[in-house]
């Protein structure tokens, strides 16, 4: 397929060489102009805008920060619906509120053009590892006709519903995954505490009924924080805090979520918000009484 890419930070990066392997034609667009050039020397070409990397092609792809930078990349001038084909499909991959997502459908479908969102549930590892899911709302006709190419993306894919449902379904996995990590960090505080070696307690929660996909690649972090997070303390809350205030908007009680979300905070206040989230375990490990 011809494919339109835009934004190329750490999830492009991995994303796009996929995509070239695979043998599709990809027009990629990023902001700062500096991260295309990796992607450049595998093939893949740039457009100014927006608008030119979507223009003559079958899928449009955005996968960026917020809601600002999906309507703006989407919507604004020279944005994405300037470009696009009736008869193409934009796919936004972003994390941002359901309700943004669903407006700016409806704008491409005022515009008569078709959007879906389609988050993506992984990290650069995951989709490295061709282990990624993704999960797509809105017309399910339009959805059918470009399946085959998200499977090149990642492994397992499903179908949400209407349009927006993949941003809500996306939004809920985050909660768990951020409460999820919160909880391991405890957990290994705990055992820690009680006279466990830390990387001991980490590898029996590894071998434990409670391992899950994303304890075996980021739970090994208490032991070895990487220079360069795969989400930092100040993305994630990003999203819990979208959780929340989803959660607060539907009367949906998120009790787990909100006690998190203290802890990430509690990672800003010590100044450690710069490292990937899982460092929660200093902040356990302060309130134990460690150095």
């Amino acid at each position: 397929m011809r494919i339109g890419w835009i934004g190329l930070g750490d999830m492009g990066q991995v994303i796009v060489p996929r995509l070239l392997e695979a043998g599709h034609e990809v027009c990629g667009w990023n902001r700062t102009s500096g991260k295309s050039a990796p992607l450049e020397a595998l093939g893949m070409t740039t457009g100014a805008t927006p608008a030119e990397a979507a223009r003559d092609t079958d899928v449009v792809f955005s996968i960026v920060t917020d809601a600002a930078a999906v309507k703006a990349v989407a919507l604004g001038d020279d944005g994405i619906v300037a470009g696009l084909a009736p008869d193409s499909v934009y796919l936004d991959m972003s994390t941002i509120d359901p309700d943004v997502s669903r407006a700016v459908a409806a704008a491409f479908s005022a515009a008569g053009k078709t959007m879906l969102d389609a988050p993506l549930s992984g990290s650069p590892i995951t989709v490295a590892a061709g282990t990624a899911s993704l999960m797509v709302g809105g017309d399910e006709a339009a959805y059918r006709r470009i399946e085959p190419v998200l499977y090149d993306i990642g492994s397992k894919v499903s179908y949400i519903g209407p349009s927006g449902t993949a941003a809500q379904m996306k939004v809920a996995v985050n909660l768990t995954l951020i409460v999820e990590m919160v909880a391991f960090c405890e957990s290994v505080a705990l055992a820690e505490k009680g006279g466990v070696d830390r990387a001991v307690a980490v590898d029996a929660m590894l071998k434990s009924v409670v391992a899950s996909p994303v304890m075996g690649y980021r739970g090994p972090f208490i032991l070895d924080m990487p220079d360069k997070p795969l989400a930092d303390v100040t993305l994630q809350q990003k999203d819990m805090v979208l959780a929340l205030e989803v959660a607060r908007r539907q009367g949906s009680p998120a009790p787990l979520g909100a006690v998190a979300n203290e802890l990430l905070n509690a990672c800003r206040g010590m100044g450690i918000d710069h490292r990937d989230f899982v460092t929660v375990f200093d902040v356990y490990r302060m309130m134990a009484g460690g150095a």
